[in-house]
């Protein structure tokens, strides 16, 4: 008798090997493909008809065969330049490269762009986007921001030269969007600072957060980590600089409370000073009966 799991076995061997032909001839269509693909761009760059050349490159740029009109646009590019074409070819490998998210590329072609043709009715269009291809280099928040710092750059200049545009609206939104991740760095490494008991540095992160994100809705949030960063500081310095330093803590209690009267953070704010008015306290006390 013909058992149900001998069954359910030879079922699932059979898909196997179904599958596995299936990938097979999907496999064996990509590199047929693929040698076809090259075998004509090998003919098209064999050909010395330039006009030939070109249009075969717009074909197949038009198809979204991208990395194959790159090497066809490439081998004609310094001949016809200077030619009529020369705008549209540059265009669209400029483009090539852009759409195959070859960012670091794209953003040197649209540069040369509008160095090339400053006046093109394409010159607002390619400064957006040689911004907008820092932006996309832009890394996660924890890595190095060159790509971001240069992304807002060049964002702010297109502002300011296209003040009229209609990408301006999504240029500022960018802009934001990119503050918010220099701002997460920023105080991840503020952050940092203070986990690591560098209290002097990590006061000062803090501070600069305050500069350089007015606007941000962690402000009293970072204003208190700057005075439990000088509280801490305080604490741990030697008896000639503990007096100064409590004194700094009381100074920045009383700019927190003038700057964030309604913040959720005023009783931590209290307690700090109220923490320093004590050790200050305890501090001359000893000095008083050390001096009698």
């Amino acid at each position: 008798m013909f058992d149900i799991n001998q069954k359910n076995l030879s079922f699932d061997l059979i898909s196997l090997a179904l599958r596995a032909l299936m990938y097979r001839i999907l496999f064996l269509m990509i590199v047929v493909g693929s040698l076809i693909g090259c075998s004509n761009i090998n003919k098209i760059l064999k050909s010395t008809d330039y006009e030939y050349k070109l249009k075969k490159a717009n074909e197949l740029y038009v198809a979204k065969k991208y990395s194959q009109a790159v090497i066809i646009y490439e081998d004609i590019f310094p001949v016809l330049k200077g030619s009529a074409q020369f705008e549209d070819l540059y265009w669209n490998y400029a483009f090539s490269h852009y759409y195959m998210k070859d960012f670091l590329n794209a953003e040197n072609l649209f540069k040369g762009f509008l160095e090339n043709f400053p006046t093109s009715i394409r010159a607002e269009e390619a400064a957006f986007l040689r911004a907008f291809c820092y932006y996309r280099q832009s890394p996660k928040p924890e890595l190095d921001q060159t790509s971001t710092m240069k992304a807002i750059t060049f964002f702010q200049t297109f502002m300011t030269r296209n003040p009229a545009s209609k990408k301006n609206r999504e240029a500022m939104d960018i802009i934001d969007e990119m503050r918010g991740r220099l701002e997460i760095k920023a105080m991840e490494s503020a952050e940092l600072y203070f986990n690591l008991g560098y209290f002097k540095a990590s006061a000062t992160s803090y501070n600069e957060l305050m500069v350089n994100f007015p606007d941000s809705d962690k402000g009293d949030e970072y204003k208190l980590m700057v005075i439990k960063s000088w509280y801490e500081l305080a604490k741990k310095s030697v008896p000639e600089k503990k007096i100064e330093r409590f004194e700094q803590v009381l100074n920045e209690c009383a700019d927190f409370t003038d700057r964030y009267p309604d913040s959720k953070l005023s009783n931590d704010a209290v307690k700090y000073k109220s923490l320093s008015v004590n050790q200050l306290k305890n501090i001359r006390n000893e000095q008083n009966k050390t001096s009698t």
